[in-house]
């Protein structure tokens, strides 16, 4: 590592003394703008040996590099933790196919089995056939676009297919805690809340993660919430039963300044309240590099070496 004003200037040299970049593929990606009006992304990168946060000045949306392609830098600036590198010193590379040692580092959309065993697990738990039947018609509904979109720009599961592996961490996490629970739990509200509990991010962002103005004008809570009440109602699902259902998709944020219009107040409410922070927060820590800071959890990341 070589000084510099602003910072430490990571170069990698070889044993001749030339530069020798690093590959890194790009996990995720977000974009912005400076207080001067500058664009920036800031990317989430991955190789075999380390994780990385790299904000790139002057980088507009349309700029390379997309999620998955390969990418080196001639320089990167490290100013006490905190790495940023300038356009210029960024080499967008190819979009990585199976071929590249790098791709199995990407996640994946889980497989169609896997979701169907998880649903056909949970189904054995229900005892309300007309939930029940609606639980067997939208785990069939969902699948697909779920697994099209990110559950988020750049948070948790911010990739394609992100959405369907969020919803799908939580029901299975709900098949093996809910044999264990003390107290009684009407099982087929938690399993139709987590279905569509982040149903809305299908209207809040493109496939590819960028914003719609749905999720300024209206919010995927208030989307999940409202098209999931007419849903029920289609089916003439009592009137109690669906509040109680939709108070669930209502809360999942658990607290106010989250986000949630209303607190839990249920069991069901807190159970899946709690397993959505479980996916959310273990996803950052995975694809957070060792002592970087989490904004999601407010302190960084710490990893065995």
């Amino acid at each position: 590592m070589s000084s510099s004003p602003t910072g430490n200037t990571i170069r990698i040299k070889n044993k001749e003394g030339y530069n020798a970049m690093k590959e890194y593929i790009v996990m995720g990606r977000s974009n912005g703008t400076t207080r001067r009006g500058d664009p920036y992304c800031t990317l989430k990168l991955r190789n075999r040996e380390e994780e990385s946060t790299v904000a790139v000045w002057d980088v507009a949306p349309t700029d390379p590099p997309v999620v998955g392609q390969i990418v080196t830098f001639t320089n990167i600036q490290d100013n006490d933790g905190k790495r940023s590198a300038r356009k210029m010193e960024m080499l967008p590379g190819i979009v990585a196919d199976e071929s590249h040692p790098l791709y199995s580092l990407l996640p994946h959309p889980i497989k169609r089995e896997e979701w169907d065993r998880c649903m056909q697990q949970l189904m054995g738990y229900c005892h309300d056939e007309q939930l029940k039947a609606f639980i067997a018609e939208y785990a069939e509904i969902l699948f697909k676009p779920y697994s099209q979109y990110p559950a988020a720009t750049n948070i948790h599961h911010a990739f394609r297919g992100g959405l369907l592996n969020h919803t799908y961490q939580m029901l299975h996490m709900l098949e093996g805690l809910y044999p264990c629970l003390p107290y009684p739990v009407k099982v087929e509200r938690c399993i139709i809340a987590i279905l569509f509990h982040d149903y809305g991010k299908v209207y809040e962002y493109t496939k590819d993660g960028e914003p719609r103005d749905y999720k300024y004008l209206l919010g995927h809570i208030f989307i999940s919430a409202n098209r999931l009440y007419g849903k029920l109602k289609e089916k003439d699902i009592d009137e109690a039963e669906i509040n109680h259902i939709t108070h669930i998709v209502l809360a999942h944020h658990g607290e106010l300044e989250y986000g949630s219009p209303v607190k839990p107040c249920s069991q069901e409410a807190v159970i899946v309240n709690l397993l959505d922070n479980l996916s959310a927060k273990t996803d950052v820590i995975e694809f957070t590099g060792n002592m970087e800071s989490a904004f999601a959890l407010g302190t960084h990341v710490v990893k065995e070496p």
